[in-house]
Order: structure tokens, then C-alpha cells, then sequence
């Protein structure tokens, strides 16, 4: 699994999909302490029905989606590059939501909301339709063995719901360093006739999405890394 790993999948898939993938890992004392005086601004408790965003960021901006956030690096590096937009953040596990607001602390950010849930419920009940301006999915569990590729989180159903959410001309940027998972984004977002892709196949990096400290480990490896890049029509 990669560093940046996501949440549980509910939609139409044998056994459900997730966004997520469970996995252990201790809370530091620094993360613990920043939930608990921070996690009450940030923290934004799941409901199954559409939230206002607007009040929810106390402004009226564009929002983008984050499904799973892992431990918050390229999230705090993309909301402070992007002050002008709203972030709405899903990880279902504690320490990395911790780690998330510990750089919203440390860094002063103020367009960053977390929702600690499925990030597949929270596309279905708590946004309205064109509501999202964006949608980011960075190094989603893989789910390396042929028999678990239907537990992948970007297959045609999910993509439908969430091209659904994007107003038009919203983005889907999607990352894996797993060169199946890339081809099977591609072919999937390839294959939803409300999107367009931005680029002839893979597209660049975006100059927005940090290199991480895993991936620049993987890139020493000599492990490859693939975006996707899609806009709704």
C-alpha cells in the first residue's frame, strides 16, 4: 500500500467498495494534542445529507475533494499553494488526521475541513450534485493480487457518482506508482463519456502535486509514478 493510501468503497461492486484500506498505526502525542485542540474547528462530523460548503468554510469558494489524505503532506503543500480554494479532506485513519492538523497548525491554514469517514459515503450523501470544483485521489490502495482488483477504489460506478459531484469543467486528478492500477484509471476515466482527458494518455505532474518523501523514495528505486488528468465536459 502506498503511503497516501485511501478510504472504503459503497457502491454498486460485489462486497461494496471502499475508499479505504484498515491499517494500524500509533497516534503521536503531537498528533493526539492537535485533535484535540484543533479537531474542533477542522473536524467536520459525517451526515447523510448534503452539506452547506459555503458555511461550512465560511466562504463561498471553489472546493476540491481529497480521498485519503494519508498523512496530510501533499495536502498542506496543495492548500497553501491554493488559498483561494476550499479543501474538503477524507481519512478514516486517526493518526493521519492528526498529522493533517498538526500542518494546518503549523502552517497557518485555514481552507482545510476533514471529514474521518468513508470517503465513499461522503460523496454520496454529503454533496450535491455539481457542487465540487475538483476531485483528488493521490496513491489509492492498489490491491495488488488479480482476485482483489474489484475492491479498487476508481471503477466505473464510483467515477460516475463522483463526475456526477464535479461541476462542468472540474477535474479528476488521480496518482498511483502501481503501473496496472494507472492503466486501469485510464481506461476507466477514458471510458466515462462526461470526461475529457487533458492530456494524450498519462498526463505530466502537476507543478500543484508535491513530490513526496515516499515517492521520492520509490523514484530512487526506479519506481514509476503515473497521473491521470480529466475535466468534465
Amino acid at each position: 500500500m502506498s503511503e497516501e493510501a485511501n478510504t472504503p468503497e459503497s457502491v454498486s461492486h460485489p462486497r461494496g467498495i471502499r475508499s479505504y484500506v484498515l491499517r494500524t498505526g500509533r497516534t503521536t502525542v503531537g498528533q493526539a494534542k492537535a485533535i484535540e485542540v484543533l479537531g474542533p474547528k477542522y473536524l467536520v462530523p459525517y451526515q447523510a445529507q448534503p452539506v452547506d460548503l459555503a458555511a461550512l468554510f465560511g466562504r463561498d469558494a471553489p472546493t476540491i475533494l481529497e480521498i485519503g489524505f494519508g498523512m496530510g503532506e501533499a495536502t498542506a503543500h496543495i492548500a497553501g499553494l491554493m488559498p483561494e480554494k476550499n479543501f474538503l479532506c477524507c481519512e478514516v485513519h486517526t493518526p493521519g488526521v492528526g498529522a493533517l492538523l498538526k500542518r494546518i497548525g503549523d502552517q497557518g491554514l485555514t481552507n482545510i475541513r476533514i471529514v474521518q469517514h468513508d470517503a465513499v459515503e461522503v460523496l454520496e450523501h454529503m454533496l450535491a450534485p455539481g457542487s465540487l470544483a475538483g476531485a483528488h485521489i493521490f496513491f489509492p490502495d492498489p490491491w495488488h493480487k488479480a482476485r482483489h482488483n474489484k475492491r479498487r477504489l476508481v471503477q466505473a460506478p464510483f467515477v460516475a457518482k463522483l463526475v456526477a459531484r464535479l461541476a462542468a469543467g472540474g477535474y479528476l486528478h488521480c496518482a498511483t506508482d502501481w503501473e496496472p492500477y494507472a492503466q486501469q484509471m485510464l481506461e476507466v476515466l477514458s471510458a466515462e463519456p462526461a470526461l475529457r482527458n487533458t492530456a494524450d494518455g498519462f498526463a505530466p505532474r502537476p507543478d500543484y502535486r508535491p513530490l513526496t518523501k515516499f515517492e521520492n523514495r520509490g523514484l530512487r528505486l526506479g519506481h514509476g509514478v503515473w497521473d491521470v488528468v480529466f475535466t468534465k465536459r
